[in-house]
């Protein structure tokens, strides 16, 4: 996959189903998209799924989700087409919105060539988010370009009365080419978003976590403390990452 991803997904023969459709086709533009997964049924091609990054939005509304999930569906019988969008702050929030319209989990889980997850525990809390259903629901989330560059999603965990309010946390590390994605719990939203303005400590974490996940925990933490250890101290030989430019986004509910 590349950065010259079509996104003509073959609708010149179709009409939109409904008047939302139609409008969303109108406002599609591709031009600052850049595919990260993507998925199209055959032998018909009556479906299409894509993951993809909106470079646009780094020039809107600070904290805004860059991350951009497309779903087309066409009925090859009545010669028509829907299409709808949804932004997220991260990509299985984005490949969970898609497998609820019908996306194989496993069809859109690879994601392109780019920064990779630095252990386990980020695959498995990834998984986890990409194939839960509607169990998560989305509260808030927000996205920061700059220092610190990382995103968080909060949301109620509908399938425990026990901290069910869960912050989400992505943080990338670009000169290193990598990101760390981690599951915190909390009683109330009040508690999590004390969490995120503070960071006063780790996210604590869920009380259902046990047995392989503790591990997958524990060996993070340790690769953690390890590399840190061995870091460079900071104005000797540490390198120093470029300042990040303006954050911007899109007016909420457009297609850029």
């Amino acid at each position: 996959m590349n950065d010259n991803f079509d996104f003509d997904f073959d609708l010149d023969e179709l009409a939109p189903a409904e008047p939302a459709s139609e409008e969303a086709v109108e406002r599609f533009w591709s031009g600052d998209l850049t595919a990260l997964s993507q998925h199209h049924t055959t032998p018909n091609g009556s479906h299409s799924f894509v993951v993809a990054h909106d470079r646009s939005v780094t020039w809107g509304v600070p904290g805004e989700p860059q991350v951009m999930a497309i779903a087309v569906a066409r009925d090859l019988t009545r010669f028509t087409f829907t299409l709808e969008t949804s932004y997220h702050a991260t990509v299985p929030f984005a490949q969970n919105w898609l497998v609820e319209r019908g996306c194989p989990p496993e069809k859109i889980a690879k994601v392109r060539d780019g920064v990779k997850p630095v252990d386990d525990l980020t695959v498995w809390v990834e998984r986890q988010i990409r194939e839960s259903g509607t169990r998560y629901e989305i509260l808030d989330n927000h996205t920061s370009d700059s220092d610190p560059s990382e995103t968080w999603t909060l949301t109620r965990d509908s399938r425990t009365d026990e901290a069910p309010i869960r912050v989400f946390h992505e943080e990338w590390d670009h000169d290193a080419g990598t990101y760390t994605m981690r599951e915190g719990a909390f009683a109330d939203v009040d508690a999590a978003r004390s969490w995120l303005d503070d960071r006063n400590g780790p996210l604590p974490p869920p009380p259902e976590y046990h047995g392989e996940v503790n591990s997958l925990r524990s060996r993070a933490a340790l690769s953690r403390s390890a590399g840190a250890a061995a870091a460079p101290k900071p104005g000797l030989d540490a390198p120093r990452r470029p300042p990040a430019g303006p954050i911007r986004r899109p007016i909420q509910g457009r297609l850029m």
